[in-house]
């Protein structure tokens, strides 16, 4: 009766101990920026922490000379041990939001802001992992049995070694690989490439793997190793700024000088253009038809989609409109039968 009335009141103070943690932490997490909710999901695995010590030690004081002592203290061993990997994460996350907050105000929305938040999310769950790992070795390493083991595998250590090279070669690879894409810059998150054909967005990086997000709403999963052996396009490297341009068919009688002004017109009004590249030019004759041409530049490549689309759909429409002359018929295109 007394181990219990010790962990009851234990249990009491653990809460205490918990709520007020938990309070001053909000409070003066609160002032950088934190989010509550973060500073509160620390409360519980704190709670359990303070609550698992306190019974560990209530129950070395009144049931150590028992039969059945050690396995009950290694149950609890075991708990203590996940309540304060749990609190360890947690705080891992609450430090994270913190920096973030911190880069944010000192970098603003943009490419440096993005490099951070890849590497700080990697080195994250290296960090847990990390923790996972120690806790799983810290608990074995309380059996007797598993520290005699450890030291027959130490004896035959050059075997071993080799046989977990091999098992484990390709998870290492790409987890090694995970490291090498966040710290050597080749992408970020949110960064726009080119993998296997389909163009989308770096949407996560972890430890072994990277998420891109394509333009259809699909996800490719990629493994890390991929973005270190095999050749893809970045087009947000250094800046998001793209170029691009448009090409049309016309006949020889197209009214080059008109679509050059209206080519500026429309780049001029739309807020998709960049302001850095206008220029339409005849870049080749063939079959009676002549191609022209139209470079133009957009902030980032989604932009630059649409603005190439309404510069076509536009020219295109009033050409059909007021200049109908000066468009090929189907049978003058290379390659067309019709």
């Amino acid at each position: 009766m007394q181990f219990w009335a010790v962990v009851l009141a234990g249990a009491v103070v653990a809460a205490l101990l918990a709520f007020a943690f938990s309070t001053v932490a909000r409070r003066m997490l609160k002032r950088i920026g934190v989010e509550e909710a973060d500073v509160r999901a620390t409360r519980l695995p704190f709670f359990g922490l303070v609550t698992s010590i306190i019974a560990k030690s209530a129950f070395a004081i009144f049931y150590r000379d028992r039969s059945w002592y050690n396995p009950w203290q290694f149950v609890i061993l075991i708990i203590l041990v996940i309540f304060l990997t749990w609190f360890i994460i947690k705080l891992v996350r609450v430090i994270e939001s913190g920096m973030m907050l911190r880069f944010e105000s000192k970098f603003g929305p943009g490419r440096r802001l993005a490099k951070v938040q890849t590497q700080v999310g990697l080195m994250r769950r290296v960090l847990i992992a990390v923790l996972c790992i120690l806790a799983v070795a810290a608990v074995l390493l309380t059996i007797e049995q598993v520290r005699a083991l450890g030291a027959g595998l130490l004896a035959s250590a050059g075997l071993a070694s080799v046989v977990v090279g091999l098992a484990v070669q390709s998870t290492l690879a790409n987890v090694f690989a995970g490291l090498q894409v966040a710290f050597t810059d080749s992408i970020r998150v949110d960064d726009t490439v080119v993998v296997e054909g389909e163009r989308g967005s770096v949407e996560e990086i972890t430890l072994s793997y990277v998420v891109v997000l394509l333009l259809d709403g699909r996800r490719m999963i990629l493994p890390s190793t991929y973005f270190t052996t095999t050749p893809f396009e970045n087009w947000s490297r250094r800046s998001t700024e793209i170029s691009g341009n448009v090409a049309l068919q016309l006949k020889l009688n197209a009214p080059v000088a008109y679509l050059r002004e209206r080519t500026t017109e429309l780049l001029e009004a739309s807020d998709r253009w960049d302001g850095r590249e206008n220029e339409l030019l005849v870049t080749d004759v063939q079959n009676g038809l002549q191609t022209v041409t139209i470079y133009l530049s957009s902030r980032n490549a989604g932009d630059l989609w649409s603005l190439r689309n309404m510069i076509r759909e536009k020219l295109l429409g009033e050409l059909l409109e007021s200049y109908p002359e000066c468009l090929p018929d189907p049978r003058m295109v290379p390659g067309n039968t019709v």
